[in-house]
C-alpha cells in the first residue's frame, strides 16, 4: 500500500509560511491575564464564631425538548430516530456534465475535494434523507473519502472506486454500499435523459432499503460522541483575531466555487461555474452556516493522475462563519481519527449550529484561496 513513488508538490512550505498565505485574518494579539488577588480581613470574634456557608452553584441543565436530541451533524434539535440513526454519506459528482445535482441542499456537512486532473468531488453526508426522491449522480470513491466517510460513523454509498481505495473500503472499516459489486439493482437507479457515467442515484427508500439489506447497524456505536462541538442556542462561536469574510472564493479549477454572505440570514450562499449552485430537486440555491479551509499536502500513485491526499497528521487552514474568518490549525491523528480543529490561542473550535462545508485545499493552491 504505501510502495508509492512519491512526487509530494510544496511539501517542504512550512507551517509559518502557509499561515502568512492565509491571514489575511488580521494580527495576533497576546492577552496577558491578570490574577486578582483577594485580600483577607481578620477578623477578632468573642469565643464563638459564625460559619458561613458558600452556596455551591450547580451548572446548569439543558431543558431537552420531549423526544430530541443533539444532531453530531449540525448541533441543532434533531428527533431521537433521526439523530441516533448513522448518516448516509453519498460521492457525488461535480463536474460540469454531471449539473444539475440532485438532494445536496438536504445535505448537512459536505466535503469538496479534488480528484484526478480538474475534477471535484463532494462526500454528502445526510442526516434525514427519508424523504428524498433523488441524490446525485454518484460516481467512485479515493482513498481521502474513505477516511472522510469513517469520522461521522457514516453508511457510505459509492459507484466504484480507484484501485487504490479498495483496501482502505474493503478492509472492514467502511461500511459500504458499491455500486459496482452488485448492489446496483437495489440500491441505485439510472436516470432517464442522463449520459453516462452521470446517470447513477439514489433515493432515501434505496438508502434505507440497502442499510437492512446489507445487514449494516444503522444506529451509531453507543462510545460515539460526535465529531465537531457546537455553540449553546443563542450563542456564537468565539473567533479571536477575525478578519471579514463576506465572500470566500476557494478557486478550484474546474468549477472556480465562491460562497457570499447574507447578513439578513447569517448564511453562505454557494455559487460555481459563474452562477447560483442550485439543488435541482428544489430550485433551492445551496447554503451553510460554517466553512472550513482545510489546506493539506498530497502525493500521486505512482505515474497516475489519482491524487493521495494526506488529510492525516496535521497542518493550517480556516473557519468562517457569521462573515468573519479566524486561521486555524488542524490535527487528525492516523487515516481513520476524527479532524480537530484549533484556533490561534490552542482552543478547539466550536461551530455555528447548522450546516458545515469543508473544502480541501492542496498546499500549492493556498495562495488562490480569497478571502475578503
Amino acid at each position: 500500500m504505501k510502495k508509492l513513488r512519491k512526487r509530494k508538490l510544496q511539501m517542504g512550505v512550512s507551517l509559518f509560511v502557509i499561515l502568512m498565505l492565509l491571514a489575511g485574518c488580521g494580527k495576533k494579539q497576546e492577552e496577558t491575564a491578570k490574577a486578582t488577588e483577594t485580600e483577607k480581613a481578620a477578623a477578632t470574634v468573642p469565643e464563638t464564631s459564625a460559619v458561613t456557608e458558600t452556596a455551591e452553584t450547580e451548572p446548569e441543565t439543558e431543558a431537552v425538548p420531549e423526544g430530541m436530541v443533539r444532531s453530531y451533524l449540525t448541533g441543532q434539535w434533531v428527533p431521537e430516530q433521526i439523530g441516533r440513526r448513522r448518516p448516509a454519506a453519498v460521492m457525488i459528482s461535480n463536474v460540469k456534465a454531471a449539473q444539475p445535482s440532485y438532494g445536496l441542499s438536504a445535505a448537512d456537512v459536505i466535503y469538496e475535494a479534488p480528484a484526478e486532473a480538474s475534477a471535484v468531488r463532494f462526500v454528502a453526508f445526510f442526516e434525514q434523507y427519508d424523504d428524498l426522491k433523488e441524490i446525485g449522480s454518484i460516481r467512485s470513491a479515493r482513498t481521502y473519502h474513505a477516511f472522510f466517510q469513517k469520522e461521522f460513523e457514516s453508511i457510505f454509498f459509492h459507484y466504484g472506486q480507484c484501485e487504490y481505495a479498495r483496501p482502505y473500503l474493503e478492509g472492514g472499516q467502511c461500511d459500504c454500499v458499491n455500486g459496482v459489486t452488485g448492489a446496483s439493482e437495489w440500491a441505485y437507479h439510472s436516470m432517464e435523459g442522463r449520459e453516462k457515467p452521470h446517470h447513477h442515484f439514489t433515493s432515501g427508500e434505496e438508502i434505507k432499503y440497502a442499510i437492512e439489506r446489507m445487514g449494516y447497524d444503522n444506529q451509531y456505536p453507543e462510545s460515539y460522541t460526535g465529531h465537531y462541538q457546537f455553540a449553546a442556542d443563542g450563542e456564537t462561536p468565539s473567533m479571536p483575531d477575525a478578519s471579514p469574510a463576506s465572500r470566500v472564493s476557494v478557486e478550484y479549477i474546474s468549477n472556480k466555487p465562491w460562497f457570499e454572505y447574507n447578513a439578513e440570514d447569517s448564511l453562505y450562499y454557494r455559487y460555481q461555474f459563474e452562477g447560483p449552485h442550485v439543488d435541482a430537486g428544489n430550485d433551492e440555491q445551496l447554503t451553510c452556516k460554517n466553512i472550513i479551509i482545510q489546506v493539506c499536502d498530497y502525493e500521486h500513485y505512482f505515474d497516475t493522475d489519482y491524487l493521495n491526499i494526506f488529510v492525516q497528521g496535521e497542518g493550517v487552514g480556516q473557519f468562517i462563519t457569521d462573515g468573519k474568518v479566524i486561521p486555524v490549525t488542524w490535527k487528525k491523528d492516523g487515516e481513520w481519527g476524527v479532524t480537530h480543529y484549533y484556533d490561534s490561542q490552542g482552543n478547539e473550535i466550536k461551530l455555528n449550529q447548522g450546516k458545515t462545508w469543508v473544502c480541501i485545499v492542496r498546499t500549492e493552491r493556498v495562495g488562490r484561496v480569497q478571502i475578503s
